[in-house]
């Protein structure tokens, strides 16, 4: 009998814990600027952009949770109040003017209080302000190709790289960019349509082949931020670190030859 409790005190112990690892989203685990296991919420924000969006999603989801619990009270009192056993003779009432004012009205009112904010994200996201840095990011099978326009006529390929930790994020040459600046990420694809993303900026955008589109962010951290298949990697660094990173890639990358669409699939395989 002992025993039989003390393995069940160790199952309640281990389900415990795996229960808090779940309600806690992995933030023991969770690491800035990639995902974490048992994560279910979105990644720790870095940017404006991502703080907005952060904040309206948690207040759809607060509005979304009050209406399925109302919605969800009016079923149980349908059912208890007008069930033939409880109201065996039923209403015939056909029209209430003022609860279809209120079905009416009231949801109007909730969308109009959403959309507001809603639009006002939109504009922050679409409206690129002046930017202190052009990055022009290209598509291609399986990897991504970065120019910087701003500092220089240097361009290098970014692969995955199979022994670089995290697994299937981390990259053989990283996107730099200087914390608290406005870049703006102009995004083309060579061969299909890829999507540029980075989920703790905010950002997400198509490379389409023949089209220049743009995007931006404004990184307030310092660190490296990942996006996974096809990997991004974006390392956030100061100013001074930036600098000394443009001099080292325009003697590393001005004559350097790109990589091959074969070597990609390689490394991808």
């Amino acid at each position: 009998m002992t025993m039989a409790r003390a393995r069940m005190g160790r199952r309640f112990l281990g389900l415990a814990v795996a229960g808090g690892v779940l309600v806690t989203g992995g933030a023991a685990l969770a690491e800035l600027g990639q995902p974490a296991p048992w994560e279910y919420r979105l990644q720790e924000a870095a940017t404006p952009v991502m703080e907005s969006i952060t904040w309206f999603h948690n207040v759809l989801l607060l509005i979304i949770t009050l209406i399925t619990l109302f919605v969800l009270a009016l079923l149980v009192a349908v059912v208890v109040k007008f069930n033939a056993r409880a109201n065996p003779v039923p209403s015939r009432t056909t029209h209430n003017s003022l609860i279809e004012v209120a079905w009416t009205l009231i949801p109007v009112l909730i969308l109009v209080g959403i959309a507001v904010p809603s639009f006002r994200l939109l504009f922050l996201e679409l409206d690129v302000p002046k930017a202190d840095l052009t990055v022009k990011a290209t598509g291609k099978q399986w990897y991504w190709s970065y120019a910087y326009p701003d500092n220089g006529k240097f361009e290098f390929d970014s692969l995955m790289a199979e022994n670089k930790q995290p697994r299937l994020l981390g990259v053989d040459n990283e996107m730099v960019v200087p914390v608290n600046k406005i870049v703006r990420v102009q995004t083309t694809g060579a061969d299909v349509i890829h999507s540029f993303a980075v989920p703790a900026f905010g950002i997400k955008i198509d490379a389409i082949p023949g089209r220049l589109n743009e995007t931006w962010f404004k990184a307030t951290k310092l660190g490296m931020f990942y996006h996974a298949f096809m990997p991004i990697a974006v390392r956030v660094v100061s100013d001074q670190e930036f600098t000394a990173w443009v001099e080292d890639a325009k003697k590393k990358f001005a004559s350097a030859p790109a990589n091959s669409y074969a070597s990609a699939g390689a490394v991808a395989q």
